[in-house]
């Protein structure tokens, strides 16, 4: 038997105490390039709508700057047997409207996301639950069909919403109207302009130090820029690295540089009829693609190549012995010959634009390499909220530009929504990826864990059903009255702010 207990929230830095009344009356504003495609917590699967929803709601537990779980509205969890998850809830925390939060609302959350009529796009983290048991009203025991030692990791970003509010009102309402335990309310929502939160002065952890933070919607780096020089917004994302010195020699601004869990490739549709069924194209598009030299010039160093495997060297699961593929425009055209593309062929690439740092630029440059070796390329270039309608309702052709953020760091949270079959993001089919994939999620023994991801990233490498980029280094511009501290998951809590 495996237990895992935490203790339970003091006045420990988990639980930070609130401010004094005299620091109160302040405002930041954040910008990214994109907006959040819905206020729904459990409905979407994108860091920037995550960055809004997380000061809206909260989740059971929380991963620390350490990358320690530490308690959030789950006081403690134990594992009863391999199959049994015990999880004690605090009792001193209401919804924003008054609902109390209790363990019907995690029971109601839970079966939410695994509901088939809701098609979210969290069900592959958490497929393995059989059920949700009420103990009493502030225990749960989650049980899962098998043995599932990520349980806690893949529970931890699941934000728990009101039950009785989502049924009476409905999910469509919820998705424009949010109402959870965070720190922040939900004030409004103008798309693709701002969304605007006021604090909840009876969060459980204490009053937010900040009164307002207001996330703006800005697509244009220059403009993100600009608007952080003159002090109009105090945090931005996707800083370009060209642009970073500015900002560091600023008297009014810094920057501030993180490692990422998020890794950029390119998903090739690899299950559908045509070119990219036969490894070998995929196999070619890989040796085409100059990583280290896009790394160096488009990012300006600001990324790690990933070594032919889709986790970085920070995950659990990566495999040191693997190695990158090498730029070699040769041996790519060698392969297109032996594929029976001696003469060339067409693809289609779709990209967003603003979402990930330099991703246009990027996909332009792999655009010219993959047309060095007689690839045409028809790139399309499209606005955030049209490119995840397009993956997510499985309308992509060919190839696209995506990055997956894994906060876990553990590759079941990458492999298998993207490399099992059948799943949300997957466009591959592997009968031995999926058993390698099936035994590593069950299996209780790390070690022999390690091995089936070891040997899933040989074959993953071999076979190259993405074009493997880079991990990224998130680059941030900060206003030099905000005390912020970035984070390698990507998330941005507005509670640990403060203005000074």
């Amino acid at each position: 038997m495996i237990i895992l207990l935490l203790a339970g929230c003091g006045s420990d830095a988990t639980t930070p105490t609130g401010p004094s009344e005299t620091e109160k009356e302040t405002e930041i504003v954040i910008a990214q390039g994109v907006d959040a495609t819905t206020m729904d917590p459990n409905m979407h699967a994108e860091a920037p709508t995550t960055n809004v929803v997380i000061n809206i709601y909260d989740t059971l537990l929380m991963m620390d700057l350490d990358s320690n779980i530490v308690p959030a509205l789950a006081e403690s969890y134990e594992a009863l047997d391999d199959t049994t998850w015990e999880f004690k809830l605090r009792d001193d925390v209401v919804f924003h409207n008054g609902e109390a939060f209790d363990a019907e609302s995690v029971k109601y959350t839970i079966e939410r996301i695994l509901d088939p009529e809701m098609n979210s796009a969290q069900v592959a983290h958490i497929s393995a639950i059989e059920e949700v048991k009420i103990i009493d009203p502030y225990t749960v025991h989650i049980i899962t069909s098998e043995p599932f030692p990520t349980l806690p990791l893949q529970i931890l970003p699941r934000q728990m919403v009101p039950p009785k509010y989502t049924e009476e009102m409905g999910h469509e309402h919820l998705a424009a109207n949010p109402v959870g335990t965070g720190p922040y309310k939900f004030v409004e929502w103008i798309r693709d302009e701002r969304v605007v939160l006021e604090a909840n002065e009876d969060y459980w952890r204490g009053p937010p130090a900040i009164d307002r933070v207001v996330f703006r919607v800005i697509p244009e780096n220059s403009t993100r820029m600009a608007e952080l020089q003159t002090g109009s917004v105090d945090l931005i994302v996707n800083v370009p690295p060209h642009q970073a010195e500015t900002l560091e020699e600023g008297a009014d601004t810094a920057v501030a540089r993180v490692g990422s869990s998020r890794v950029i490739f390119l998903g090739l549709i690899a299950d559908s009829p045509g070119p990219l069924e036969d490894v070998r194209v995929r196999q070619a598009l890989n040796y085409a693609v100059d990583v280290p030299g896009i790394v160096d010039n488009v990012l300006m160093g600001n990324g790690t190549p990933l070594a032919g495997q889709p986790v970085g060297a920070t995950h659990f699961g990566y495999n040191p012995s693997v190695e990158a593929y090498p730029y070699d425009p040769d041996r790519a055209l060698e392969l297109l010959a032996e594929a029976g593309h001696a003469d060339g062929l067409s693809l289609n690439f779709d990209s967003p634009s603003g979402r990930y740092l330099m991703d246009r630029e990027i996909a332009q440059a792999a655009t010219g390499q993959f047309e060095d070796i007689g690839v045409d390329i028809d790139l399309n270039v499209l606005e955030w909220g049209v490119f995840v309608d397009k993956i997510m309702g499985r309308q992509m052709q060919d190839m696209f530009l995506i990055g997956w953020g894994n906060s876990t760091f553990d590759a079941d949270a990458t492999l298998y929504s993207w490399f099992r079959t059948g799943e949300r993001f997957t466009f591959y089919d592997n009968p031995e990826i999926d058993a390698l994939l099936d035994r590593a999620r069950i299996h209780m023994d790390q070690d022999e864990r390690l091995q089936m991801y070891h040997d899933a990233m040989v074959t993953l490498r071999e076979e190259a059903p993405w074009v493997f980029l880079h991990q990224q280094l998130d680059i941030y511009g900060i206003s030099a009255r905000l005390d912020w501290q970035a984070r390698p998951d990507e998330r941005i809590y507005a509670f640990d702010a403060r203005v000074e």
